[in-house]
């Protein structure tokens, strides 16, 4: 009870703390033990979960008091300005998904899934192997682990049709994460300057590798179930792109996936406009209600460029991915990623290969599939109880997270600041649009801790979404 009672404490306080201007005196402890019929021990903890939050502040002899801005003297960087010289482009903030959370929130914008949805013990056990093997003081492979290699070129190749030549472990470059690779593709296939097609919304990491390299995007709206290939086609036409950034499977942040007919045609397209399609399976492992199937998978003339990454279904810590390539294209990309990092480190390569090769593996991945049907059922029915005049456009085959269509006229970055104060922690949609966004939404991941708490987060949006509306 002590624990329910300090938790309702420091939820009414949070929505007082927001209403308030910084410096208003908080209630005495006896005025909240008295508000509350709580014990002042309740009431003490409750007020230090709000100090850690850096919300309050208690002054001796004074009393306590919401938290006003620190003031330091700014620090002059002036001197920058003329050594850096001019912008050439504008890049994008790191993501409001790496942003930290107060220990006590409850955290919806994180794209990495909740410890107890990983192979905990598997990749503990794996790490120590690789620490007592060769791989622990030898350097890797350039273009890496020959048998991590294989194992990635199996996989596409278990989904490849009879009459279309598999990818071999040659084709397979390993990567440390795919975010890398993303920026050596884009440098090295499409080059700075160039046009490249790329789905809106689209995972917002592409988006930033994309300004990063000086690549030109050229939009292509999607719906719950991928583009249209008319667009797709009158953008090749129209911009003489060579390259089309995509998502088929599981996309971030809709969770949509491509039917095998739109594969098909897509795929159709890239063979007559001579272009390249590059496919990021990164939900490839969080699969709910569909099965994956590589678009790579029915190529084998060079045309998919593919990358996996393990970071989200392995661990975080292991931050081991692949890419698929065939032809002069698999030698431009080696060639970027051969001055930019050399090699991925063997130690991690072998934990990863590990884990995967285990028969805990498979059994894993069921496991991980069932509890993610059960959070995102869970935070689907508690958004439309709690959030009517939201819209979940479509529940997520895969992946990891729900995507909100707020009502007209919303903004959702003044949402965000609103839930933020309230303990809930959620992200804007307007980072997941190389352009102009298409609406108000906000992405809500149910991959991360606390799912019990979704009812009270829920309600919590809903509180604030009334709140900056009227």
């Amino acid at each position: 009870m002590s624990q329910d009672s300090s938790e309702r404490i420091v939820a009414d306080l949070r929505a007082w703390i927001a209403t308030v201007p910084p410096g208003t005196r908080v209630p005495s402890s006896r005025a909240l033990c008295a508000q509350h019929a709580a014990s002042p021990l309740t009431v003490q903890k409750a007020m230090r979960a709000l100090t850690s939050a850096g919300l309050i502040e208690s002054r001796p002899g004074v009393g306590t008091f919401v938290r006003m801005a620190r003031e330091h003297p700014p620090a002059d960087y002036s001197w920058q300005t003329s050594t850096l010289g001019a912008l050439q482009r504008r890049l994008p903030l790191t993501s409001s998904t790496q942003r930290a959370a107060a220990p006590d929130a409850i955290i919806l914008h994180s794209g990495y899934p909740d410890r107890e949805l990983l192979p905990e013990r598997q990749v503990r056990a794996a790490i120590t192997r690789a620490a007592r093997s060769e791989a622990a003081v030898t350097r890797s492979h350039a273009h890496g682990e020959p048998a991590l290699q294989a194992w990635f070129a199996g996989e596409v190749a278990q989904h490849t049709p009879p009459g279309v030549q598999p990818p071999r472990a040659r084709d397979v470059l390993i990567l440390p994460g795919s975010q890398s690779g993303l920026s050596s593709i884009f440098r090295a296939v499409v080059g700075t300057g160039e046009p490249m097609l790329i789905e809106s919304p689209t995972y917002w990491g592409a988006i930033v590798a994309a300004a990063q390299t000086g690549v030109q995007l050229v939009p292509v709206a999607v719906g719950p179930h991928g583009p249209d290939p008319a667009e797709i086609e009158e953008a090749l036409q129209r911009t003489g792109a060579k390259a089309f950034y995509a998502q088929p499977t599981f996309a971030n942040p809709t969770g949509g996936q491509w039917s095998g007919e739109l594969r098909r045609t897509v795929l159709e397209l890239m063979h007559t406009y001579n272009a390249f399609l590059i496919e990021d399976d990164w939900a490839h492992d969080l699969a709910i209600d569909a099965d994956p199937s590589p678009l790579a998978a029915q190529d084998d003339a060079g045309h998919v460029i593919y990358l996996r990454s393990l970071t989200k279904s392995v661990s975080p810590a292991l931050r081991v991915a692949a890419l698929i390539a065939r032809g002069p294209a698999y030698g431009r990309i080696t060639a970027d990623r051969g001055t930019e990092t050399m090699y991925v480190s063997g130690l991690l390569q072998n934990a990863a290969l590990d884990v995967v090769t285990q028969p805990s593996w498979r059994t894993h991945l069921r496991q991980m599939r069932q509890q993610l049907r059960h959070r995102r059922d869970q935070l689907a029915a508690v958004v439309h109880k709690h959030i009517p005049d939201a819209h979940l456009e479509q529940v997520p085959l895969g992946g990891l997270s729900l995507w909100l269509r707020l009502p007209d006229g919303t903004d959702p970055n003044e949402l965000v600041r609103a839930c933020e104060v309230r303990g809930v922690v959620i992200a804007s949609g307007d980072e997941w649009f190389p352009a102009e966004p298409s609406g108000a939404y906000v992405r809500l991941n149910y991959c991360g801790p606390d799912p019990e708490r979704f009812p009270e987060a829920a309600q919590i949006i809903a509180q604030a979404l009334a709140g900056i509306r009227t």
